[in-house]
């Protein structure tokens, strides 16, 4: 693994517990009424996204439980058509996707911690 590629997966570890935080004890209707956490979420999905893209294929190799393919669809789909964001398809992610991608982060950075 490349000595860049835990700092990403750090990057990605934070911003989604960063958007796990943002969303707690809120609902779907918020997005709609509070634009702030709408941008702080997608955000934080750009981030995740960002990381992602510039992490190594050795890596995305290594750790195929981490749906890479669809982080990095993701964040292009927000930075390049950010006037057309479904907010059902937005919250789904934050709620249903980003649990399970925290327990696999961490468990790759633990992993990829001891090894170096």
């Amino acid at each position: 693994m490349l000595k860049d590629d835990l700092t990403k997966l750090r990057h990605m570890l934070d911003s989604t517990k960063e958007a796990i935080s943002f969303s707690s004890n809120r609902t779907r209707a918020d997005l709609v009424y509070d634009r702030m956490l709408t941008l702080s979420l997608v955000k934080s999905i750009e981030i995740i996204g960002e990381a992602a893209v510039r992490t190594s294929t050795d890596l995305q190799v290594q750790y195929p439980n981490i749906p890479w393919k669809n982080i990095i669809g993701m964040r292009n789909r927000l930075i390049h058509a950010y006037f057309d964001i479904n907010l059902d398809v937005l919250w789904n992610t934050i709620i249903q996707d980003l649990p399970p991608l925290l327990i696999e982060l961490e468990k790759v950075i633990e992993q990829e911690s001891q090894s170096t």
